[in-house]
C-alpha cells in the first residue's frame, strides 16, 4: 500500500535558523535566518540532490528536521523583510 502524502508539510532545523514549507514533492519554500534578518527562497526541484533533500524532508525528517505547525511557519514568514 502506497502512503499518500498531504501537502503542505512544515519543517525546521533544530537550531531555528531555517524553516521549510514543503509544497509538493517538486517544490518547497525556505526561510533562512541571517545576521541581518530573514530571507525567503522558493525552490523548484530540477536536479537530483534537491530531489534527495525534499525526499528526506518528507520521509526521513528526524533527526535533521523538526515538524512544526503552519502557524509557526507563518509567524516566521511575517518576519521576512
Amino acid at each position: 500500500m502506497k502512503k499518500v502524502i498531504e501537502f503542505p508539510l512544515y519543517r525546521k532545523y533544530s537550531n531555528n535558523h531555517s524553516f521549510f514549507k514543503v509544497i509538493s514533492n517538486a517544490s518547497f519554500e525556505e526561510i533562512k535566518k541571517t545576521p541581518k534578518g530573514y530571507t525567503f527562497h522558493l525552490f523548484e526541484i530540477k536536479i537530483l540532490p534537491d530531489r534527495h533533500l525534499i525526499h528526506d524532508m518528507i520521509f526521513n525528517f528526524e533527526p535533521h528536521w523538526q515538524v512544526i505547525t503552519e502557524e509557526e511557519y507563518d509567524r516566521v514568514k511575517n518576519l521576512v523583510g
